[in-house]
């Protein structure tokens, strides 16, 4: 169901509701960020170690990718959603009570498995009640709402650090899983009714899977998309220690630089939604993933030089990639999944699996060749920008 134009100027409460559930990925995130040279300290771990707690992160949301799709084809979308908010609470206990990084990372994997639940089915709705223009659209709008955590997450995460120890973060992370229980319980209404006919027989899921990816339309975009996100994810598992430990940035410092981030991002989302009344979102994705290659370049440059100039560069380099987000990632993601309505969770699943599976060998390569230097950040962030325009601008359709 399309939006009228009058639901265009507020947020519907749905619509609110999904961009808090879209949000949980990114406060179980950007809040411990801050508190990497903590946990490595506390539990006796090398810094690499800590970075592999956001790869194993990394693979339960893409291994959880897999589940809620095809299960809320079958379901309907609340009770996937409902069982994986549980799942989500219950994980953030044990982050907070593990006692050696390796219980840290089992933990943080399930914890992830019932986070994906909120992204998932957070876009399968958008796109059961929106056509594919207002899903980009939509998007945009979640961006705006989810847009708030990476803002506060990790501001609250250094206050935290300043008046208690990391153990707190992982608490807040079950206050907020339980809270979001609450509010679909109460608030959330079914938009895709069950359907017995649809089958969870793992061949024809991975039927439909194929049938998916062989949508030219919805691999190239996913992909490109991905890459570009991927950028993203390097950009969290390098910065604190390149910021923090290389560059003597303050954990507070810290936080407010994720914010001007975050605010990039958030900007450009909304100017994206603005020029979607007149401008197709393959057209607004293109011109995104080319800012995405220009701040690629910034970054390379940056890993190239040495001196003080190297985090004047770096910090510009990132925050164009960031800001160049705002236009791809909800176009993407539009583009993606407007050919399959009748499949839209099983796409969004798919989809957040290519993602996640970039964002895992992204994280993953991080915190192998970290070498004391920004060059690994630097170089990363700009090998995954430049990627992703290649690949849509050699294979998306004109």
């Amino acid at each position: 169901m399309a939006m009228s134009s009058s639901q265009r100027f507020h947020i519907p409460g749905w619509m609110l509701l999904l961009g808090i559930l879209t949000a949980i990925g990114s406060v179980s995130i950007d809040m411990y960020l801050p508190a990497f040279p903590a946990i490595q300290q506390s539990l006796n771990a090398s810094s690499g170690a800590v970075q592999l707690t956001l790869t194993t992160f990394f693979v339960g949301m893409l291994s959880g990718q897999l589940i809620y799709g095809p299960a809320s084809d079958r379901f309907g979308r609340r009770r996937p959603l409902v069982a994986g908010l549980v799942l989500y609470s219950l994980a953030s206990v044990g982050c907070m009570l593990a006692q050696s990084i390796e219980a840290l990372m089992f933990w943080r994997f399930v914890q992830a498995i019932g986070a994906c639940s909120g992204i998932v089915l957070a876009r399968a709705i958008v796109r059961d009640r929106c056509d594919p223009r207002e899903a980009a659209r939509s998007f945009s709008m979640l961006m705006l709402i989810m847009g708030v955590s990476p803002i506060l997450a990790p501001l609250l995460g250094s206050y935290v650090l300043q008046v208690s120890n990391w153990r707190v973060i992982f608490g807040i992370n079950v206050a907020f899983g339980l809270a979001c229980l609450i509010a679909v319980v109460a608030t959330l209404k079914e938009s895709r009714q069950p359907d017995p006919a649809t089958s969870l027989n793992p061949f024809r899921v991975f039927r439909s899977y194929v049938e998916i990816l062989r949508d030219r339309d919805f691999s190239v975009h996913a992909v490109s998309g991905g890459f570009a996100q991927a950028g993203l994810y390097a950009y969290l598992a390098g910065s604190p220690f390149v910021l923090i430990e290389l560059f003597h940035l303050s954990p507070n410092a810290y936080s407010w630089v994720f914010c001007a981030n975050a605010v990039g991002l958030i900007g450009a989302s909304q100017i994206n939604a603005a020029l979607l009344k007149s401008n197709g979102i393959y057209t607004l994705l293109r011109h995104g993933l080319t800012a995405t290659l220009a701040a690629a370049v910034l970054l390379a440059i940056a890993g190239a030089v040495t001196g003080s100039i190297t985090m004047v560069l770096l910090l510009a380099g990132i925050f164009a990639f960031m800001t160049s987000l705002g236009f791809v990632n909800p176009n993407a993601a539009a583009a993606s999944l407007a050919n399959h309505p009748e499949r839209a969770g099983s796409a969004s699943s798919l989809l957040g699996t290519l993602q996640y599976g970039l964002a895992t060998i992204a994280t993953f390569a991080m915190g192998m060749i970290h070498d004391g230097t920004a060059r690994p950040l630097a170089f990363a962030m700009a090998l995954c920008g430049l990627i992703g325009w290649g690949i849509n601008r050699r294979f998306a359709r004109r």
